[in-house]
């Protein structure tokens, strides 16, 4: 299920980075053709970014969020990124799923063999980690609060819907407005499961980070505020918190967890709570 932003919160409005090349707008959004002017127009009006019809309207611009018959698909720096949940087909074969360190991070223990168990994606970003989890047999509720990369989002399950081999998939993914900060210690029935990627800190080299975090920082920088995030988890009253986290980085807040499942590439730290 995808929940239609009616309105961009105002504890999420656009932050783009100024401070690359002085351009006269921080985010533009470009309607490529007139397929894609409808769609456009909406999240024009609803991140209260100026509308371009024209390339050379758009190129004053940090950030283009681009709208065509395609979908959308944020460009800025030379990049152009566009979320294709059908790259990740692969990773969602049974036998990949079941070796996914978030798979078994989020796993709990005493389920029925045909259970649901419900998860709460709290910093939701384009949605590839729901994605993995949804296509594991759990039910996703998806918080985004950056605007623009919600509409990404909101874009590529509207897309993935209409593909018979992830409907069924994205149908356990339901994308909620709100900053989970806010939302969470409100949620009613409680999640089995909270899982938090708060964004690695910045790197001192940016070649080291990868080209679409690159571009999608200049919308959302790493977290800072990670014991407001941790707080509002714990609030919701989950089974177990899994916190994505880089191999060596420091625990989220501080706080020791329960367990971790350690990669080359990521450890996703678990916290298992009482209820």
């Amino acid at each position: 299920m995808i929940r239609t932003r009616e309105q961009a919160p105002a504890h999420s409005r656009v932050r783009v980075d100024p401070s690359n090349g002085g351009r006269s707008n921080a985010l533009v959004v470009f309607a490529a053709d007139e397929a894609g002017l409808p769609a456009a127009e909406q999240a024009a009006a609803l991140l209260g970014a100026p509308l371009a019809r024209t390339a050379e309207e758009a190129a004053g611009a940090i950030v283009v969020l681009r709208a065509d018959a395609n979908g959308l698909a944020l460009e800025g720096d030379g990049m152009t990124l566009r979320q294709d949940f059908g790259r990740m087909l692969p990773r969602l074969k049974p036998g990949r799923l079941r070796g996914e360190l978030l798979v078994k991070a989020a796993r709990l223990k005493g389920l029925a063999p045909d259970a649901h168990p419900t998860v709460v994606d709290a910093t939701a970003g384009l949605g590839e980690d729901s994605l993995l989890l949804a296509a594991a047999g759990f039910q996703v509720r998806l918080f985004e609060r950056n605007p623009v990369i919600a509409l990404m989002l909101q874009d590529a399950l509207r897309r993935a819907a209409l593909d018979p081999a992830l409907a069924e998939v994205v149908s356990r993914m339901d994308l909620l407005p709100g900053d989970s900060t806010v939302e969470l210690p409100g949620l009613d029935p409680a999640p089995d499961v909270v899982y938090l990627d708060p964004m690695f800190p910045e790197r001192t080299k940016s070649a080291a980070v990868k080209k679409k975090f690159q571009l999608l920082h200049h919308l959302e920088r790493p977290c800072d505020d990670e014991e407001e995030l941790l707080a509002a988890t714990f609030a919701a009253r989950p089974r177990k918190v899994v916190v994505k986290r880089p191999p060596k980085g420091p625990w989220l807040a501080g706080k020791k967890p329960s367990h971790s499942i350690e990669g080359k590439a990521v450890r996703y730290d678990c916290y298992v709570l009482p209820r």
